[in-house]
């Protein structure tokens, strides 16, 4: 185990109704002015009016800043910076799941900073000073809720980038399950698989023999296995959205990495991806690209794979070797059990699309991502992205 400073000081209110208690919980960190960030319109049904409301109550001026889509783009971002200056706001409330959630982290970033807020995204800027945000989760995905990271991306230049700093944790969580009871079965198995990535990824990483993170790990992508199978064939089962919705929260806060080094390696992959054809759903990216990194990166660990198939499919196989393959070919068969792609077709993309995905993932050949034995270069990823055409 490698020395570590660990910190999750985000406030979690779990529970139905919790979200009601908006207006206390905001009145009671003494802000006065508050942008409320969002995305899907069903939110203006009918839980944006109770906020706005429950605000109100407590004295509290709410403005609306909606519209930021799945795959957020920094240019919503800008334009929320500007509006929260403008109406001298003192928090960021956001209200939906991953996306809303990092475009108010990056408005709390660049509301002190006057260059542009993607600086912190391509690294040429460090996070001193931020806006608070809170959120209120209706999605269960992207852990954003919990995590210090914020991922947005620039359609322009097809780059997709994340920035991790303490100061995008939010003050506080408000997580109702029923919230997700409207969450569409694809979009349900979207947010499962990039939940389980959160963790795999972590799992992944470089362990000492029998580092409790891995078990914990683990454990929390076996258990987002069993939710993601109930609310697929119950959309409102209750115990299975809050299973999914707490997994999230937990899955990204940097608890199932404890005392590891920290390098993902799919997730840059996919923001390729997604950063290049903004239609494909985040949590579906990863699965895809899960499948065929695991093939590929199998033999260089084969212990840990061989864990990884005991764990989560029960493998009764000895052999490391054997068991290691079956794990590899069940999370496959799991991810398109849910719906998740297992093909490049299956996303819209083709062989002439790798020349330009390969390039960003690794910054034009400049870089290689992971870390340690999962070390990749171009000529790794473009024969991962390969395999999946």
């Amino acid at each position: 185990m490698i020395d570590f400073d660990f910190v999750s000081p985000t406030k979690i209110y779990f529970g139905k109704g919790k979200e009601t208690l908006i207006g206390c919980i905001v009145a009671g960190y003494g802000f006065h002015r508050v942008l409320i960030v969002y995305g899907s319109p069903r939110i203006e049904k009918d839980l944006l009016p109770m906020v706005e409301s429950k605000l109100a109550e407590n004295g509290i001026g709410s403005f609306r800043f909606g519209g930021v889509r799945p795959n957020p783009l920094v240019s919503k971002a800008r334009e929320g910076v500007e509006k929260a200056r403008a109406l001298g706001v003192d928090l960021i409330l956001a209200i939906g799941g991953g996306s809303p959630i990092d475009t108010a982290k990056l408005i709390a970033a660049g509301f002190y900073y006057e260059g542009d807020p993607f600086d912190f995204n391509t690294k040429r800027a460090i996070l001193k000073k931020a806006l608070p945000v809170g959120v209120i989760l209706t999605h269960a995905s992207a852990g954003s809720e919990l995590s210090t990271s914020a991922v947005l991306q620039d359609d322009e230049t097809g780059v997709k980038s994340g920035f991790n700093s303490d100061l995008n944790r939010p003050l506080f969580a408000i997580e109702n399950p029923e919230l997700t009871y409207g969450v569409s079965p694809y979009q349900t198995a979207a947010g499962a698989s990039d939940i389980m990535m959160h963790s795999l990824e972590r799992y992944f990483d470089p362990s000492d023999e029998e580092q409790l993170a891995d078990d914990w790990a683990l454990a929390l992508v076996k258990n987002t296995m069993w939710a993601v199978k109930r609310a697929l064939k119950d959309p409102m089962d209750y115990q299975a959205r809050a299973a999914l919705m707490l997994n999230s929260s937990l899955s990204h806060n940097g608890l199932t990495g404890i005392g590891k080094t920290f390098g993902f390696v799919v997730h840059p992959m996919e923001h390729a991806l997604s950063g290049y054809k903004p239609d494909i759903v985040h949590g579906a990216g990863v699965a895809l690209v899960f499948n065929a990194w695991a093939a590929y990166v199998r033999t260089r660990d084969v212990a840990k794979f061989a864990k990884f198939a005991r764990v989560l499919f029960n493998v009764d196989e000895r052999d490391d070797e054997k068991a290691s393959i079956i794990g590899v070919a069940s999370m496959k068969e799991f991810f398109s059990s849910i719906g998740m792609p297992t093909t490049f077709a299956e996303v819209g993309l083709g062989e002439k699309d790798i020349p330009s995905l390969v390039s960003l993932v690794t910054g034009n050949n400049t870089r290689m991502i992971g870390c340690c034995h999962q070390s990749l270069g171009a000529e790794d990823v473009e024969a991962i992205f390969r395999s999946l055409l």
